[in-house]
């Protein structure tokens, strides 16, 4: 299993910041590789992605929410990918967000971009693609504020 952990501070209000990263839709705006995400329902959701030329598709459920603090996630097929985004407010306007992301690389190129650490630049690269989006917005575009409980673990941090 490989991982990466990345932080980034975001110059937005905790509940912006948190807000945003519940517009699951919203991702391939910042991050690369992800063709599409299709919220099914309000903890399920539907990627496409394509990195390296590999086009996938696959599930996520979301396993514990708690609005402006954390959300935790894992794929459906229990063995892809997990991960977990907390967001900790630095001040009124600032907020810290930190992403730890654990993944089983499948392929002949997954497993070669996971050993030149292809993936963890991709991961910083994208967060700061996210700070950028955010702050130039000034605002989400949506949010949802509901809770899930812990359903399991997810690599927490």
């Amino acid at each position: 299993m490989e991982h990466v952990e990345e932080t980034v501070e975001v110059a937005v209000p905790v509940r912006t910041a948190y807000n945003q990263w519940t517009q699951f839709e919203s991702f391939p705006q910042f991050m690369s590789g992800v063709e599409s995400v299709t919220q099914l329902t309000d903890t399920t959701n539907h990627w496409v992605t394509k990195v390296g030329g590999v086009q996938r598709e696959f599930d996520t459920e979301i396993v514990d929410q708690e609005p402006d603090d954390r959300i935790a996630w894992r794929s459906t097929d229990g063995k892809s990918h997990a991960g977990i985004i907390r967001f900790t407010p630095l001040d009124a306007n600032h907020t810290k967000v930190r992403v730890h992301f654990e993944w089983a690389p499948e392929t002949a190129t997954e497993k070669a971009g996971a050993a030149l650490k292809i993936d963890e630049m991709q991961v910083k690269a994208d967060m700061r693609k996210f700070k950028d989006f955010i702050e130039s917005r000034g605002g989400e575009t949506g949010g949802w504020r509901g809770e899930v409980k812990d359903k399991g673990p997810t690599g927490q941090f």
